[in-house]
């Protein structure tokens, strides 16, 4: 029997339940993992509260990342074998494949053995965030060196992995963040500029930052009234990569600087890279090599035992990390 975390209604961390589940052997193409840690995200809190694009029938498991070692192989798999330190893609579906236990059953396909310079803490901690920032500047915005981007919520671990990838093509990354508590950590996290939204002018800041031109490329899992001050400071024929909606305050439509400008806004969930062979592979490409040549890295904020998972969930809501919150199993 293994360890799950269930929930059976809607609701805070409290409603998530450790119990006990038979995992079945490796169907084709499939293999069984032994968890050794967990990376958390705020979809999680979102599906677990009733507010993500999924519906669960309960009881539900949830989860999106993980790290840990294949101990039994499906028919049909290649490339890995028993033994191997793995990784996983997010799937498309957390209902159908949660992550959240310390023995899983996961499609090969969406199976990355890691780098050996990665603990399993940092591989949980690795493809949510890099793929969604990779997807978002690289894939669609096409982010080249010597531009400007605009980072939002940049110490979120997407955010950090946002700043590591426009440093690695060559580009400049304005981190914003809430306060200044966080300037220096985001300076020496590579950012460029850092912009504290609560107490600067926002638009006057990027404006001054990205002088006559203004900024190509804006990086946004917010929302809200910040659309106005992120459009006017864009270019003409700016992109704003929209690929979350933390914001609880009505977004309004920056109608101006959308027609005076041409300018794009675009929603975006990691989903369309891991949902498309190629543009994985490519992604993973780059991620592996980033990894490997010591300009990508995965920043962890705090770390929870598994018995702890409420607790987890409750700093997720609580907090303000700077990096990834793990589970270790």
């Amino acid at each position: 029997m293994a360890r799950v975390v269930r929930f059976h209604e809607h609701g805070g961390p409290d409603v998530l339940r450790v119990e006990h589940q038979e995992v079945p052997i490796p169907g084709p193409g499939e293999v069984r993992i032994r968890v050794k840690a967990l990376g958390l995200n705020r979809a999680e809190a979102l599906l677990r509260s009733g507010h993500y694009i999924e519906t669960p029938a309960f009881p539900s498991g949830l989860g999106l990342e993980a790290a840990g070692v294949v101990d039994a192989v499906g028919e049909g798999v290649d490339g890995l074998i028993a033994g191997d330190a793995v990784s996983v893609i997010p799937p498309i579906s957390m209902v159908r494949w949660p992550t959240y236990g310390d023995v899983i059953t996961w499609p090969a396909a969406r199976v990355v053995r890691h780098p050996p310079s990665l603990g399993f803490e940092e591989a949980a901690s690795l493809w949510m965030p890099y793929l969604t920032a990779y997807g978002g500047l690289i894939d669609i915005a096409g982010l080249e060196k010597g531009e400007t981007v605009v980072i939002t919520a940049a110490s979120s671990s997407v955010g950090l992995a946002a700043i590591q990838i426009a440093n690695r093509v060559g580009a400049k990354a304005i981190a914003v963040t809430r306060t200044s508590a966080k300037k220096q950590a985001l300076l020496d996290a590579g950012a460029t500029h850092v912009v504290a939204s609560a107490e600067e002018d926002l638009t006057a800041r990027l404006q001054q930052i990205g002088g006559p031109r203004g900024i190509r490329v804006v990086f946004d899992p917010i929302g809200g009234p910040i659309f106005e001050a992120l459009t006017a400071a864009m270019a003409r024929g700016g992109i704003l990569i929209e690929y979350g909606g933390l914001s609880r305050d009505p977004t309004p439509f920056p109608l101006p600087a959308v027609l005076g400008k041409s300018l794009t806004l675009r929603g975006y969930l990691v989903h369309e890279i891991t949902g498309e062979a190629r543009r994985l592979e490519a992604a993973k490409a780059f991620i592996l090599d980033g990894l490997a040549a010591g300009a990508l890295k995965p920043v962890i904020a705090r770390t929870f035992p598994f018995e702890q998972i409420v607790e987890a969930h409750r700093y997720l809501e609580t907090n303000e990390q700077f990096g990834k919150i793990v589970v270790t199993v």
